[in-house]
């Protein structure tokens, strides 16, 4: 399938958000928190690389992304320097980093881009039904929290929504939580051990909240992660 990018803008200090179109199709049909497989030549080279999906499903054939550009990296340079209209390959989406059903109350945990399939989580089923979400994103600086005033809005607007940010490098004006998201796991949780923890983001930080997690008495089955790198 070929996807024509519709718009993208800068989010964040080298970090964009993509709105795509797939073409030829009526519907693009995914759960919220799978990826899909972008494709593209490059330096005659087909390059495929993986993106979760950062939109909610809807009746329509769009996606949207959240992609950091890594410098020397393989596709993103090319994702970046895209003009609308243009295209790329995209396969059918893919993954099982996906809320459970029926739906547990849940904990997200992220940072940076990591926060792209919470978004389409979040977007899909938070709802005044829903049973209790917490979201705690880390980065380092408070212009690299991405989609903060989607997340401040929905935390304002459902009370089972708590939106929790936290930067390693605060500057002064910040009032926040600060540090690394690992140092905020026990104020988040409290003594909760029936809860799912979702966790997506670089390597150090997933597998170290693994950890964690397990010495605290989670089940293997209630810790569903996925890795950046």
């Amino acid at each position: 399938m070929r996807a024509s990018l519709i718009e993208s803008a800068e989010i964040a200090p080298a970090v964009r958000h993509f709105v795509f179109e797939v073409q030829d199709v009526s519907a693009f049909e995914f759960v919220p928190g799978q990826w899909v497989s972008l494709s593209a030549e490059f330096e005659g080279k087909e390059i495929t690389r993986a993106y979760s999906i950062a939109s909610a499903p809807s009746r329509g054939n769009r996606f949207e992304l959240c992609l950091n550009r890594v410098e020397h990296g393989a596709l993103s340079p090319h994702l970046f320097a895209l003009h609308p209209g243009e295209t790329v390959e995209v396969r059918e989406p893919m993954g099982d980093f996906v809320l459970r059903q029926p739906p547990r109350e849940s904990v997200l945990i992220a940072t940076g881009t990591g926060v792209a399939p919470f978004r389409s989580m979040l977007q899909a089923r938070l709802s005044e039904a829903t049973l209790p979400f917490t979201l705690l994103l880390g980065v380092r600086h408070e212009e690299d929290l991405l989609y903060r005033g989607e997340f401040e809005d929905m935390e304002r607007q459902y009370s089972q929504f708590r939106f929790l940010p936290t930067l390693t490098r605060p500057g002064p004006g910040w009032t926040g939580l600060t540090g690394r998201v690992q140092t905020h796991l026990t104020t988040v949780l409290g003594q909760r051990r029936d809860l799912d923890v979702f966790l997506c983001g670089m390597r150090a930080m997933v597998d170290d909240l693994r950890r964690i997690l397990k010495e605290m008495g989670f089940d293997r089955k209630q810790i569903r992660y996925e890795r950046y790198d």
